[in-house]
């Protein structure tokens, strides 16, 4: 064998060969049936697993960078290459088992942050390899795959943030595969996804159960309402804490949202707190001669936009008729069109804040119709989604074109029921929306707000 720095850019050569000959397919088809390292698939996988086996693999980097070629073949694979995807989906898990066993001897520091890199990379393999299987296959596989994922959270609680990161990862992968069938595994898990919430100290483990809350909420649907007081308490907590790092604070906004959308009704219990926590949130100014601050600022944004919208599509319902609970919305209507008007104005806003406050224009006039066009009407709801239809990234020039459509829908429907003299007196129209009680542009004092938006950097 070739020595372990060779061996690693030899690695390096066949992430970049397989992403390339997967890109190179004709085919159609999300996963061609074949492609050109089929023959050669197996043999390069085996090859891989032995060099990650290698006594001088820990040299140069080369046990990573065989797992990350390994992952790289198993992502970019054909459809003819299935059978040798689940052989090493077995061998990774036999692998993870093996090095669970291995806890109890470890006696060094030196032999924990190699337990521990072994643990990451083993979890990232089968977050790949779960990636590539069919459901049915995984199904099979789930009980052993979560059996060890929560051995593994319990071996390294309060011990190494990167492994309990990666094993909420690799849930998170598993929910995406089973769809409603996690439930099974909810109440054994809740306590792992508690404790996840719950690590202030290392702020990645505590954005990744974040962001398995999002997944979970879009697999269970209504089925997660029996565990959202306990979530629901947890993000709260979070966001008003201020050793809670600033990152994972967006991502908390968001996933109020994802819950909204999941339960749907049911989230009227969680609103009055949710929507005065987004007040605040959108309130929030930062330094504006410090970008990264700036990027922060639009990033808790996108997090109040997607809430807003989760929300207003959650209880409008997913139905042909719009469901009676949207209108608990209705006082909070214009203070939301004004937080977009603020936005609008903002010329550091992102693009992503013009994609997603364009969705939440277009879901506010389905759900409330003839009433909410005065508050659309203005020019700069106008230019922000002109803005949008202009963008070069597709999702948001489709969300905003999708909401011009609305609103002019809309329009033509009401001129054409319109009598002419109550044409003629559009302009005394009386709104059903209470005017917006303060634009969002001031200061939250620390001591009104259930928000701290400034968390440890």
């Amino acid at each position: 064998a070739a020595e372990p720095r060779v061996s690693a850019n030899v690695c390096w050569a066949f992430s970049s060969l397989a992403e390339a000959a997967y890109d190179a397919t004709e085919s159609q088809e999300e996963e061609p049936n074949t492609y050109c390292l089929s023959s050669t698939f197996e043999v390069i996988v085996q090859k891989l697993l032995e060099t990650t086996d290698r006594p001088d693999a820990g040299n140069s980097n080369l046990r990573s960078a065989a797992y990350e070629a390994l992952m790289e073949l198993v992502k970019n694979s054909a459809k003819d290459c299935y059978v040798t995807v689940q052989k090493t989906t077995v061998v990774v898990m036999d692998r993870l088992q093996r090095v669970l066993q291995l806890e109890a001897a470890v006696q060094t520091s030196s032999d924990r942050a190699q337990i521990n890199d072994l643990q990451s990379l083993l979890c990232a393999s089968l977050q790949a390899c779960l990636r590539r299987m069919r459901p049915e296959d995984t199904r099979q596989i789930a009980d052993r795959v979560m059996t060890m994922i929560i051995e593994m959270l319990n071996v390294t609680k309060g011990r190494s943030g990167g492994v309990q990161e990666d094993a909420l990862m690799a849930v998170g992968t598993l929910v995406e595969v089973l769809g409603t069938d996690f439930m099974k595994y909810m109440e054994a898990f809740k306590p792992y996804l508690a404790l996840g919430l719950r690590n202030h100290a290392e702020y990645q483990v505590c954005l990744a159960a974040v962001g398995l809350v999002g997944d979970i909420c879009r697999a269970l649907s209504t089925q997660v309402a029996p565990y959202c007081n306990d979530i629901m308490q947890l993000l709260l907590e979070n966001l008003a804490n201020d050793s809670v790092h600033r990152s994972v604070k967006p991502q908390i906004l968001s996933v109020f949202g994802d819950i909204a959308l999941a339960i749907g009704p049911e989230f009227k219990n969680y609103l009055e707190v949710v929507l005065s926590t987004l007040q605040q949130a959108s309130q929030a100014q930062v330094d504006k001669s410090d970008y990264d601050m700036i990027d922060y600022l639009n990033e808790l944004r996108e997090g109040c936009l997607e809430a807003y919208t989760g929300i207003v599509q959650g209880l409008k319902g997913d139905g042909n008729s719009i469901a009676p609970d949207v209108a608990m919305l209705q006082p909070h209507v214009a203070y939301i069109i004004k937080f977009i008007e603020h936005i609008a104005k903002d010329e550091d806003h992102s693009d992503s804040n013009v994609a997603c406050g364009s969705g939440l224009i277009g879901d506010l006039v389905t759900a409330f119709g003839n009433d909410i066009i005065p508050l659309v009407e203005t020019q700069t709801v106008q230019d922000f989604l002109q803005e949008g239809r202009r963008s070069k990234t597709n999702k948001t020039k489709t969300l905003a074109t999708w909401a011009t459509k609305e609103i002019r829908k809309l329009k033509s429907a009401w001129g054409s029921s319109t009598s002419t003299e109550a044409q003629l007196c559009r302009g005394s129209h009386v709104s059903p929306f209470p005017v917006a009680s303060s634009a969002p542009n001031g200061h939250v004092n620390a001591g009104e707000s259930a928000v701290d938006l400034s968390g440890s950097a």
